[in-house]
């Protein structure tokens, strides 16, 4: 399970943990229906790419997140993937421009170091049509971590990782309902609400490895938990 995309770009399932290898190998076959059914338009879009990274922490696989400062125009205030869209130098949205869109984009986010992280797989498009992003998920392990925080305030608030069994721990999953009358997976970890299209990536990332457990799908939370 090695790949070598355009502009010398490594994916590699090679070293990986025993635990993430599920997750790899599910990764090959999954189709983008599997996994949202917000699909990319036949065109236009704006060309994106999250970086889903994860690492071993003091109590076990854990996973890197992030939450956007408040004052920004796109998604506000909620907690992320590190991420965002691609920049000409990033090279060829349909080759080796969402990998390094991600590692640039959690670099300048977040701070870590992309040299202690290998991709190891990359998931279908995606779309989020409030902002009109495709996005690209690309897996990582955090094979030699490196210190995080917010590198730019006015971007992000705060980055912070979580155990992936706070994420599978059924106490902590539920049901969000979106003032539009959307519903969708939400996860209460961290302190956080993690809920759109973060919170449903994780939960198919969870279903596909195999590392879900069952959860009370009517538990209900809204968007303004905290209050």
């Amino acid at each position: 399970m090695t790949s070598t995309y355009g502009g010398g770009v490594r994916v590699s399932a090679q070293g990986l943990p025993e635990w993430l290898l599920p997750l790899a190998r599910a990764a090959e076959t999954i189709e983008p229906t599997q996994l949202s059914r917000f699909l990319p338009p036949r065109t236009g879009g704006r060309p994106s790419a999250v970086l889903v990274l994860f690492g071993e922490g003091a109590h076990g696989p854990e996973l890197l997140l992030m939450e956007r400062s408040g004052s920004l125009r796109s998604h506000a205030g909620q907690p992320s993937f590190p991420g965002g869209a691609l920049d000409p130098e990033d090279g060829d949205p349909d080759s080796s421009g969402p990998l390094r869109a991600a590692l640039r984009e959690a670099e300048e986010e977040t701070g870590l170091d992309p040299e202690g992280v290998q991709l190891f797989s990359v998931l279908p498009r995606l779309y989020i049509p409030v902002s009109g992003f495709v996005v690209t998920p690309v897996l990582g392990w955090w094979h030699r971590p490196s210190p995080v925080g917010p590198v730019d305030p006015a971007e992000t608030a705060r980055v912070f990782t979580v155990p992936v069994a706070d994420l599978t721990d059924p106490a902590n999953r539920a049901t969000t309902v979106h003032p539009s009358g959307h519903t969708g997976p939400a996860f209460l970890v961290g302190s956080a609400l993690v809920w759109g299209f973060t919170a449903g990536v994780i939960d198919r990332i969870l279903h596909f490895a195999g590392w879900e457990q069952p959860w009370d799908r009517a538990k209900r939370v809204p968007l303004d938990w905290r209050a």
